[in-house]
């Protein structure tokens, strides 16, 4: 899995590129065959630490955007979220 990662408005530190890279992959696991490409958008905004994330599949494109305190939290809420729609994509094409 390909993994983008764009830090908005500040410089984003190894460690948190690394936590972004760790749990983003995992989601390779469960859309198996394809190749999709992650990217993964972070942001500090007034509300919080905002994180978006858009998964490219062939034929579709899956988009997920989470606010929290923090970053970590942030990612991990997206991963969970995009989780669902990657099993609910993956049940889709085994359908058809």
């Amino acid at each position: 899995m390909e993994i983008k990662i764009k830090s908005l408005k500040f410089d984003a530190g190894e460690k948190l590129t690394a936590f972004v890279e760790k749990k983003v992959a995992r989601l390779e696991k469960f859309f198996g065959g394809a190749q999709p490409e992650a990217e993964v958008t972070l942001e500090d905004v007034k509300d919080g630490k905002k994180v978006k994330m858009h998964v490219h599949l062939p034929g579709e494109e899956l988009i997920v955007d989470r606010v929290a305190d923090t970053f970590e939290n942030a990612v991990t809420g997206c991963v969970d979220a995009m989780k669902e729609r990657l099993t609910r994509a993956k049940e889709k094409l085994i359908e058809k």
